[in-house]
């Protein structure tokens, strides 16, 4: 277990058309908010359930995680790599309340 801070392991909120339906809509199998973030490589599921509990005051029901590889890139000859990435699919308990992110900063 890494010895990471509760604002080291979320690093951003991920804002797409997708993370903003799974936000806005409940499933159906009752189980409530769907949030999405950019974490920490080295956070593991526990990690990150106690950080967005700590953060947003909120109980967590779930915690899904997508390991992404960084894309390469091209400038003329030069080639590179972007940096790999974590994303956590973090789904609330039903009945919380609504998060909104600009709260918890």
């Amino acid at each position: 277990m890494s010895k990471l801070g509760t604002w080291e392991i979320l690093k951003s909120p991920v804002v797409t058309e997708k993370s903003v339906l799974l936000k806005e809509a409940t499933s159906e199998d009752g189980e409530g908010q769907v949030l999405t973030f950019r974490v920490d490589r080295k956070a593991d599921k526990d990690e990150i359930r106690g950080a967005v509990e700590e953060i947003f005051g909120v109980k967590v029901a779930r915690v899904r995680t997508v390991q992404y590889e960084g894309k390469m890139k091209k400038r003329g000859r030069y080639e590179g790599r972007r940096a790999s990435w974590k994303k956590a699919y973090v789904t609330l308990k039903k009945g919380e309340p609504m998060v909104d992110y600009a709260e918890a900063i």
